[in-house]
């Protein structure tokens, strides 16, 4: 006739009171992993140098004036440049760029910040006139 008054909790209650929780990590790295960025990290340069940008850039683009500033300090992470080269006649800024970038892709995959400023010969002579 009376009701009972005692909670009873349901069997999905139970069940999630009774079942430990784990947590699992939104990131994991391997051992293998952790040692191939230890290993990375502590090598700090990356091996790249201004002059051999700069060679390079001569020899395959035909350059007529290359200027390369290394902006990291001295560890080859960052570059700026300036490139003039007849190669650039009636190429556009992006073409130009990626022209660039496929001279230099193994040095690119091997620094932080790579960023040319190129120039035709006629461009170049302009900028210095005005």
């Amino acid at each position: 006739m009376y009701s009972r008054t005692t909670t009873l909790l349901s069997r999905s209650c139970r069940y999630l009171l009774r079942t430990p929780v784990y947590h699992k990590s939104p990131f994991s790295i391997s051992a293998r992993s952790f040692a191939a960025v230890n290993a990375a990290m502590a090598d700090a340069t990356s091996g790249v140098t201004a002059d051999s940008l700069k060679s390079k850039l001569i020899d395959q683009l035909q350059a007529q004036h290359v200027e390369i500033e290394d902006l990291s300090g001295g560890c080859g992470q960052a570059f700026q440049a300036v490139i003039v080269s007849p190669q650039f006649e009636k190429k556009t800024m992006l073409a130009r760029h990626r022209l660039v970038n496929s001279v230099l892709k193994a040095e690119i995959a091997a620094i932080h910040a790579w960023t040319p400023k190129c120039y035709t010969p006629e461009q170049w002579q302009a900028l210095h006139q005005g």
